[in-house]
């Protein structure tokens, strides 16, 4: 016993890298976020603000896949085109896709966006409850031309899909 204290009081005696290894932690001061960052903050915190960038993301993320989708698009009549005919039709397909996929996807942005920062704001919580019920309204908005039963499956199928992407997106 007297031979594992001395080997204990020679460690301590050591470097200052003994005191490392032991677990002792060096704590910095807290330092208080800037103005300017808490005006940005502030802004961010906005869900008009929220609500146009993801309105803004979403129509350009709409945009490329209607350009890829609309490139793979062949014309019915390919063997009786020409090349120049062939390319001017897949140019055409490109351009209407992705207008129609960049307002599908701005849409689709917006009000998701909306509906889960009003919600946030009302529970006071930033949970998968704002992203399940930011789903559904979303889907049920976007369905909502089918009548009332494509409202709920398009609520149900957009919820679901909302917490899959947010349970991916939390274990990365």
């Amino acid at each position: 016993m007297a031979s594992s204290n001395s080997e204990t009081e020679s460690n301590n005696s050591g470097s200052s890298s003994a005191s490392k290894e032991t677990g002792v932690r060096q704590y910095e001061p807290i330092r208080m976020p800037a103005m300017e960052d808490i005006r940005a903050q502030d802004v961010w915190n906005n869900c008009a603000v929220r609500s146009v960038f993801s309105g803004v993301m979403g129509g350009g993320f709409g945009l490329c896949m209607g350009l890829f989708f609309g490139a793979l698009d062949n014309p019915i009549m390919q063997d009786e085109m020409s090349g120049r005919q062939q390319f001017m039709y897949t140019l055409k397909q490109m351009g209407r896709r992705s207008w129609s996929s960049a307002k599908a996807f701005a849409v689709m942005g917006m009000i998701f966006a909306a509906a889960e920062c009003v919600v946030e704001k009302a529970r006071a919580k930033h949970d998968i409850t704002n992203t399940v019920v930011a789903g559904c309204i979303t889907g049920g908005a976007i369905s909502a031309k089918g009548g009332p039963k494509a409202a709920c499956a398009g609520c149900a199928g957009f919820a679901t899909f909302s917490v899959l992407i947010e349970k991916f997106l939390d274990s990365h």
